[in-house]
């Protein structure tokens, strides 16, 4: 008896401790991903995990509010198929107010240098950069330094833009935007995308065949 006793105490007391700060888990995460800085500067460590999670907390409200429901369904004007529920929801969380975004990245870069605040980025995407850049390289064994560029710079704006969406699938639809466009600046410099993409899985497939 006394043991379901303190069980359900430390159920209601956590029930409680929620209640009061619903932004408890999203703190401790902008807490974790400012401490990998290794600033050792207290101030500036309590800064930004307030901007932090005043960020993170904006995008879960807003996605939160603002079901995939709110935007019509309808036919993608790309690829002329109705729209799914990814891409609705995508829709209406893209509405989310600028000062959002504008915010969180002007406290980022009050305490931070450029490097780091990538790295914080780099967080809220899970390193997509790195390893898509990383994908990039295998797949176009030759890259040339102008087409690194382009594709560095179109996978660094994906990243700051995937920040304002409260899931993985809503944040990787925005790189699959900026893949898109990478895909067709190397169209537009004679790389023939398909073919090349089709050569490296064909050589995949031989390794595993071996």
């Amino acid at each position: 008896m006394k043991k379901i006793l303190v069980v359900l105490c430390l159920v209601l007391c956590a029930n409680a401790f929620a209640q009061e700060n619903p932004n408890a888990d999203l703190e401790k995460k902008a807490r974790e991903w400012v401490s990998s800085l290794n600033l050792n500067d207290t101030d500036k460590e309590q800064r930004l995990t307030v901007v932090i999670t005043a960020h993170l907390s904006a995008v879960r409200d807003f996605h939160n509010a603002h079901p995939y429901t709110e935007t019509p369904e309808g036919i993608n004007p790309i690829s002329g198929s109705r729209l799914n529920k990814t891409e609705r929801q995508f829709i209406v969380s893209s509405t989310i107010p600028a000062d959002v975004h504008t915010n969180l990245m002007a406290g980022l870069r009050e305490d931070l240098t450029e490097e780091q605040v990538d790295q914080i980025l780099d967080k809220y995407t899970i390193g997509k950069v790195a390893f898509t850049m990383k994908a990039y390289k295998e797949i176009i064994p030759n890259m040339t330094a102008d087409e690194e560029a382009y594709i560095m710079q179109e996978l660094k704006l994906a990243r700051e833009e995937a920040i304002d969406y409260k899931n993985m699938e809503l944040i990787s639809t925005v790189f699959k935007y900026h893949k898109t466009k990478i895909e067709l600046f190397l169209y537009q410099n004679d790389r023939n995308w398909k073919k090349i993409y089709k050569e490296y899985v064909d050589g995949l497939k031989k390794k595993k065949g071996k």
